[in-house]
C-alpha cells in the first residue's frame, strides 16, 4: 500500500484529481476507518464475541447533471482507478436531473464546530473481557432484583469508534471522530404460569456518561415485573400517556414525515404545511446537531456542510423540514445541512438530534393527573402510514384508575389519526432521555380509540 494510500486526505485527493481526469466535472468523496465490538451472555454464559475492523471510501461525481455513485474496501490504486473510470463512465450514461449537482460553493466558507466531544480514547481501551463482566454483571443485577425473574434473553455490550473524512472538488477537506458504548439487558419474569419479559439500556459517547450495570438491570427487573398478570382491556376511547421509551417512536415517524424526500416524493401527510399548525401549541421540536456528546451530533453534514440547528414545529406550527441540497432544490428551498450518507448511494435528509422540548411535570404527575385512562409502554409491529396519517398499533402497558396506576393490560391496539394525536396532546412531561437521537419525554393524548375485549 502507497504512502498516499495512508494518508486520508492524500487518498480522497488522489480519488477527486482521478474522477477528474475521467471526465468528472464535480464530485465529492468519503473515507471511514472504524473498529467495533459486541459480546453477548445469557445466564451469565458468553455467547458471542464479535470484533471487527472496516474502511472503505465512497464516492459521487458528476458530469455536468448526470450523476453516479460507487464505493469500494480494495483501496489498491489500480482497484480505485478502474472503479472511479467505470463510475465517470456511467455518469455519462444516466439521465440528466436539473437539481443534481454539490451544495453552493459559498455554503462551505462557514466552519464546522471544532469540538462536539463525540470521541472518548478509553472506548479503544476496552477489552472483550470487560465488556463481558459488565454484560454479566447487568443481568445478574435483573435476575437477582425479585424471586420471580427466572430467565433471561441475555445482555448485550456494544462499543466502537470511527474517523470519518470528507473531500470535495471545491477543495474543501473535513474530518470527524466519533465513538460510542452501550450495554442492556432482556429479564424475563413468571408468575402464574406467565411469562413477560422486558428491558432496559444505557448509552453514551462517554463510557463514563454509562449508567452503571447494576442500574440498567434493576431498571430492567421493574419494568418486567410491572407486566405480570396483564389482561386484555375492554373497548373505550380513554386518554392516552405515552411513555417516554414509546413517545420517541411516535416522534421517529413525525421525523421521517419532515424529511425532504418524503415531501418532494409526495409520501408524507405534511407536504405543504409548512407555516400552518399540526400539533398542539405546547409542542417544540428542534433538530440540533451540535449537542455536545449528542448520539446525533455532527460537526458536518454528508455533504461536507457546517451542521446546525432547525426548529421544526415551534409552538404547534410546522416551520422547516429537514433538507439536504437535492431535497432543498427539488422544493425551492435552501437546505438545512441535514444530509446523510453511507459510503454507497447518494446523500439524503435525515434528522441527527430531533428532540421535543420537554413540560414541567414528571411521569407520575402526569399519571396523577389521569383521572381513567392507559399508560402505554411498549408498541408492537408496524402501524403508522406517514403517508395518509393514519395510526393503528398493538400495544401493551397499565391500566390507569383514580390517578393511579391499576393493572398491566396488554393485547390491545390503540388507534387514531397523526393530525389528531399530535393536536390532542394535553401534557407534557419532563423526563425526555437525552441518550437518544430521537428523543420525546412522556406525553398524554387527550383521547384515543383502545380496542380490546
Amino acid at each position: 500500500m502507497s504512502q498516499q494510500q495512508l494518508d486520508p486526505q492524500g487518498l480522497l485527493q488522489f480519488v477527486l484529481d482521478t474522477a477528474k481526469r475521467h471526465g468528472a466535472t464535480a464530485a465529492d468523496a468519503l473515507f471511514v476507518n472504524g473498529q467495533s465490538s459486541e459480546v453477548r451472555v445469557r445466564l451469565s454464559e458468553t455467547e458471542q464475541v464479535k470484533q471487527s475492523r472496516s474502511k472503505g471510501i465512497g464516492l459521487r461525481v458528476l458530469v455536468g447533471q448526470r450523476t453516479a455513485t460507487t464505493s469500494s474496501s480494495d483501496l489498491s490504486r489500480e482497484v480505485l482507478e478502474n472503479l472511479i473510470e467505470r463510475t465517470c463512465k456511467a455518469a455519462h450514461a444516466t439521465a440528466e436531473d436539473p437539481t443534481a449537482g454539490l451544495p453552493d460553493r459559498a455554503l462551505f466558507d462557514e466552519a464546522p464546530t471544532a469540538d462536539l466531544d463525540l470521541y472518548d480514547p478509553i472506548l479503544e481501551e476496552i477489552t472483550a473481557e470487560r465488556g463481558i463482566d459488565m454484560a454479566r454483571e447487568c443481568e445478574a443485577a435483573a435476575i437477582g432484583a425479585d424471586s420471580r425473574i427466572k430467565n433471561s434473553e441475555g445482555a448485550e455490550m456494544g462499543w466502537g469508534v470511527s474517523v470519518t473524512h470528507f473531500a470535495n472538488s471545491f477543495g474543501v477537506y473535513r474530518t470527524n471522530r466519533r465513538g460510542s458504548v452501550s450495554f442492556w439487558t432482556t429479564p424475563v419474569a413468571e408468575h402464574d404460569g406467565a411469562m413477560e419479559r422486558d428491558y432496559w439500556y444505557t448509552s453514551a459517547r462517554h463510557f463514563g456518561d454509562l449508567e452503571s450495570p447494576a442500574e440498567v438491570g434493576r431498571i430492567a427487573a421493574r419494568r418486567t415485573l410491572r407486566r405480570l398478570g396483564a389482561t386484555k382491556p375492554r373497548t373505550c376511547r380513554v386518554p392516552v400517556i405515552f411513555e417516554a421509551p414509546v413517545a420517541c417512536r411516535l416522534l421517529g415517524a413525525l421525523a421521517g414525515a419532515v424529511v425532504g424526500g418524503a415531501i418532494y416524493r409526495e409520501a408524507s401527510y405534511l407536504i405543504g404545511k409548512v407555516g400552518e399548525t399540526i400539533a398542539n401549541d405546547a409542542v417544540t421540536i428542534v433538530d440540533n446537531a451540535l449537542i455536545p456528546r449528542g448520539s446525533g451530533s455532527k460537526p458536518f453534514d454528508g455533504e461536507g456542510l457546517a451542521t446546525n440547528a432547525t426548529t421544526v414545529i415551534d409552538n404547534g406550527v410546522l416551520r422547516s423540514y429537514l433538507l439536504d441540497s437535492y431535497s432543498g432544490r427539488k422544493l425551492g428551498m435552501a437546505t438545512t445541512r441535514n444530509a446523510s450518507r453511507g459510503l454507497a448511494g447518494t446523500p439524503g435528509a435525515s434528522s441527527t438530534n430531533f428532540w421535543m422540548t420537554p413540560g414541567e411535570l414528571s411521569l407520575e404527575q402526569l399519571i396523577a393527573q389521569t383521572k381513567r385512562g392507559l399508560l402505554v409502554t411498549e408498541l408492537i409491529g408496524f402501524g403508522v402510514n406517514t403517508i395518509t396519517g393514519d395510526y393503528s398499533q398493538g400495544a401493551s402497558g397499565v391500566w390507569i384508575e383514580d390517578g393511579a396506576l391499576a393493572e398491566p393490560v396488554s393485547e390491545f391496539t390503540i388507534a387514531s389519526t397523526l393530525p389528531q394525536m399530535w393536536n390532542s396532546i394535553d401534557a407534557i412531561g419532563s423526563d425526555r432521555d437525552p441518550r437518544r437521537a430521537v428523543s420525546a419525554p412522556s406525553f398524554r393524548i387527550a383521547e384515543m380509540t383502545v380496542a380490546g375485549q
